[in-house]
């Protein structure tokens, strides 16, 4: 299946947090939207692998994305080698993504940070025939997406453009509150984290709207990109 979008995320939750109103306002208009983790979460504090993956798929379905893969990289130690690169060159290629969302360039999680710049590498390296890679046992032919955005996360970061998730924001909350291991829970005896406080959530609404408000709408999500985009129409623009 080929995706207009596919977004990717170091840790099962990151798309949930950081782009998951947007994939919904694309999934909306009829695009294919198609999501990645890198890893199952499982040095997470709280929860287990095996619970992340069950939460995995109870968020997917509120997303509403048509695919959803788990690269199995090690969390916490994966690198930005040959060897990881070439798994994503390959699901770059298998999927054919218009364009490719990433984590933060630069995060409190230093795997967000390795997580954008080795996808920021594999996007390039896609695109070059001599790199021969199978799916399937056949060759696959080589791609490279259109553009690559990279989604805000805990750090704050000037945006390049910001997109109106308003009609989706409650819908988003839903889709992070599936992941009932990993955030708030009066319940839950687990050692308390950065995402588990009441206060998080919080944070979360208060970060979309500070995106939002300035660009005239109530709530919105914050992207960067790596090269300046370009616009056919100025009618477009917001």
């Amino acid at each position: 299946m080929k995706l207009d979008i596919l977004a990717i995320g170091a840790h099962p939750d990151d798309v949930e947090i950081g782009c998951s109103g947007t994939l919904m306002k694309q999934v909306g208009k009829g695009y294919k939207v198609g999501i990645a983790d890198l890893t199952k979460g499982e040095l997470g504090t709280r929860g287990d692998a095996d619970t992340r993956m069950k939460e995995v798929e109870s968020a997917t379905k509120i997303v509403g994305v048509q695919v959803r893969e788990n690269l199995g990289f090690e969390d916490g130690f994966f690198k930005n080698d040959k060897e990881h690169q070439l798994e994503l060159v390959k699901l770059i290629r298998k999927y054919q993504p218009t364009i490719v969302v990433g984590n933060a360039k630069f995060d409190r999680h230093p795997d967000h940070g390795r997580a954008a710049q080795l996808v920021y590498d594999a996007c390039f390296l896609s695109g070059l025939r001599k790199i021969e890679t199978k799916e399937g046992g056949k060759l696959q032919d080589a791609y490279r997406p259109r553009a690559l955005y990279h989604y805000i996360q805990a750090i704050h970061a000037e945006p390049d453009f910001v997109v109106d998730i308003t009609e989706y924001f409650e819908q988003k909350l839903k889709a992070i509150q599936a992941f009932k291991s990993q955030f708030f829970n009066p319940d839950s005896s687990e050692p308390q984290t950065f995402i588990s406080t009441p206060e998080f959530i919080e944070f979360v609404k208060a970060r979309a709207v500070h995106y939002g408000v300035p660009a005239g709408v109530k709530y919105a999500e914050a992207f960067t990109v790596n090269r300046v985009p370009m616009v056919n129409d100025l009618m477009d623009l917001g």
